[in-house]
Order: structure tokens, then sequence, then C-alpha cells
């Protein structure tokens, strides 16, 4: 019974990779459909809001979608079938699969305002996925990259998309901001975006990953509002700052938990 359930699991995860490279090729427009940015009005576009990212800032959906095959393969294979931690980890993956398909599926078919639970149910997973790398440690490097890594930097890209998102559909809502200027929104916003990848540093103990993709989708907003057709110094200023903030953190949190692993390896020597 044990053995079935297990390639249930693994079958899930696989089939649920595939569903969302074609909702990617789908999203991308490379198979018919309108890409993202242009997609529900152009309402997730660069200059749509004060923190929508640069378009090259997407260019992180590579190593993520490359991670999340290489897992789906990786955890097919017969040693990994039993494995306690890809038990724990392959539903929640499988899970983020589905509603990121589900997500660009809801942009693609203009309904914006169902694109917010859905990415946010997607952070929320991501969150329990990224929480269960951290309760056990993997077993080689290549587990480290597959599984740990690709988790993090999905978890880090998409805090950034659930702010954008949100954003996106206040603005094409009519949402006026209680009479506060854009450059006061975009400045908030950002703030909440580097908070979030404070705790993620801290609680995650300097994991490189989601630091990067997080780093990487503020700078690209900083560049939006420097160098786009919405320009907004302020809101730039506040990205480059949560980057440099989060950055710090990341290595603190790193050198402290390298500091206590190995002072817990004295201990228990």
């Amino acid at each position: 019974m044990k053995q079935s359930s297990d390639r249930l699991r693994q079958t899930v995860v696989l089939v649920s990779a595939v569903l969302a490279i074609v909702g990617s090729f789908i999203g991308s427009g490379a198979a018919g459909g309108t890409p993202i940015q242009n997609a529900s009005g152009g309402a997730l576009a660069a200059d749509a809001t004060p923190i929508a990212p640069g378009g090259p800032a997407f260019g992180i959906w590579t190593p993520i979608y490359l991670g999340l095959i290489a897992y789906a393969i990786w955890q097919f294979l017969p040693a990994q079938k039993t494995d306690a931690r890809q038990r724990a980890l392959g539903y929640p993956i499988a899970a983020s699969l589905v509603l990121n398909a589900a997500w660009i599926l809801s942009i693609q078919f203009d309904l914006l305002v169902l694109s917010v639970p859905v990415i946010v149910l997607l952070l929320i997973v991501l969150i329990r996925a990224f929480r269960l790398t951290l309760a056990s440690r993997p077993k080689n490097l290549i587990e480290t990259i597959v599984a740990d890594g690709t988790v993090g930097l999905y978890l880090g890209w998409v805090s950034v998309a659930t702010a954008a998102n949100v954003t996106a559909v206040l603005v094409a809502s009519g949402f006026f901001g209680f009479g506060l200027g854009s450059d006061v929104w975009g400045v908030g916003v950002i703030a909440v975006a580097g908070l979030v990848g404070v705790l993620i540093a801290l609680y995650g103990r300097g994991r490189l990953a989601p630091a990067a993709s997080l780093c990487w989708g503020l700078g690209w907003v900083a560049v939006a509002r420097l160098t786009g057709y919405l320009l907004s110094t302020p809101t730039a200023i506040a990205a480059i700052a949560a980057v440099a903030v989060i950055v710090i953190v990341t290595a603190f949190a790193r050198i402290r938990s390298s500091s206590f692993a190995s002072t817990e390896g004295l201990v228990s020597a």
C-alpha cells in the first residue's frame, strides 16, 4: 500500500510539472496565448504600477522552471521513492505547480481579481515547502540544488510577484490610495517586500536562493522606476535599500547559523 502511495506521489509531481510547463508556454505567448505582460489589459506590464518589475525580471522563471523539471524527474527515480523528505515535499511542490498554471490561466482569461487568491495560496504552499526543506538536511548536492534551491528561488520570486499582483489589481480596479501619492504607496509596498525578505533570511538561516530571487525582483523594480515610463525615484531608492538590507541580513543569518552549527558540533563531539 505504501509503495503504491509513493508511486502515486511521484506521478502527481511529474504530471504537475508538465502542466506547469505547458502553462508557461501559454503565458509566454509561444503557444498562441497572450504574453503575461500584455494580458488582462496590460495590468502586469512594467509600467502599469509603481512596483512592477522591469520585463527582464521575468527571466527568473527560466532557472525556476528548469529546477522544477529537474526535481520532478529526480524525485521519480527509484532512490527517491521511499525517501521521507520527498514524501513530505512531493505534494506541496505538486500543488505549487498546479497553482502556478491556474494563475497563468486566470491572467490569460482576464480574471485578474481571481489571480490574487490563487497567487496568495501559491505563496502559502511555497512557505510550507520552504519550511519542510529547513526541517531536515538534503542528502547530497543534487538534492540541495533541485529541491532546496528550486523551492527557495520559487518562494523569493513569488513573494515579490504577490506584492506586484495585488498592487496591479488595486490599480486596475480604480483604487486611488486614499489620497496618498503613488510614491508613498510604492515605498510602502517595497518596505513590506523588504521585511518579508528579512524574515525569510532570519527564519531560513541565511538561505541564498530566496534572497537571490527577492533581490533580483526588487532590483528590477528599481531599474523600471529609474528608466521606464513610470518613473519614481523614491520607489527606486526604497527598492535598492531593500536589496541592501536583505543581502546584509542574509549574510548575518548565514554566518550566525554556521557559527552555531560549528559550536554544536564541538559540544556533541
